[in-house]
């Protein structure tokens, strides 16, 4: 008998399969997103390592922001429209995955 190999795309070690992200209009917050694209809010975002990603709010004001993506997901969302996030911009702080920082003023309009 000869077997026959679906290809199966699987996302970590939590196998979770791409059909669950289904294509469609853009995802809510909490929904599972592979990239901030997907989201209605711009931002894909990560609790940890091991995590799955689900769209989540923009940063407010006195909140922890991210003013980059590592592969179009965050570990903090980036600033509400109208904010500065004043974070470590240097390539250690990307490398190190530490280029966080807090939303402190608006910027002028």
């Amino acid at each position: 008998a000869s077997l026959k190999i679906r290809p199966l795309l699987t996302l970590g070690p939590l196998g979770v399969h791409a059909s669950a992200l289904t294509v469609r209009s853009f995802q809510d917050n909490g929904e599972l997103c592979l990239q901030s694209a997907q989201c209605k809010s711009s931002c894909c975002h990560k609790t940890g390592v091991l995590s799955l990603a689900r769209c989540a709010n923009r940063a407010a004001e006195n909140q922890e922001c991210s003013p980059k993506s590592i592969y179009g997901v965050y570990y903090k969302c980036p600033c509400e429209n109208g904010l500065t996030c004043e974070a470590d911009k240097s390539i250690v702080g990307s490398i190190t995955n530490t280029n966080y920082g807090i939303l402190t003023h608006r910027d002028p309009e």
